[in-house]
């Protein structure tokens, strides 16, 4: 279970992270002693911000985290996606113009499909 957060992806978001929350805390220090230098108010704000800043950014990575470990291990695999959209069925019982017409929006809609796929690359 744990093997899925040593991934190279998950690796480097450990470190960015680790890097973060000490860099909040140095900046909240920093803060700390202009205010103390007789910075005012503005550096005594920033001084309590910016470890509440990193404190929110590590829970929101545990979350993260926590969300992954709970995660289905075949979640990612093709064939377990939702389906949003179906291609439509074209009735060709019964009458022709409505065969036709029917054939008309399928073709309508394998134009737009095409352009929304082209136009992502």
């Amino acid at each position: 279970m744990w093997y899925r957060l040593l991934t190279p992806k998950w690796v480097l978001l450990h470190l960015v992270v680790a890097a973060l929350f000490v860099a909040t805390f140095f900046l909240g220090y920093w803060q700390l002693s202009k205010a103390e230098a007789g910075g005012g108010a503005v550096n005594w704000s920033y001084a309590l911000q910016w470890p509440l800043y990193g404190g929110m950014g590590l829970w929101f990575y545990l979350r993260m985290v926590r969300d992954e470990l709970r995660r289905a291990p075949d979640a990612d695999q093709p064939g377990n996606a939702v389906v949003l959209y179906q291609r439509p069925r074209i009735d060709t019982t019964g009458d022709p113009e409505l065969a036709a017409y029917n054939a008309y929006l399928a073709e309508l809609n394998e134009r737009a499909l095409g352009q929304r796929a082209g136009h992502g690359q």
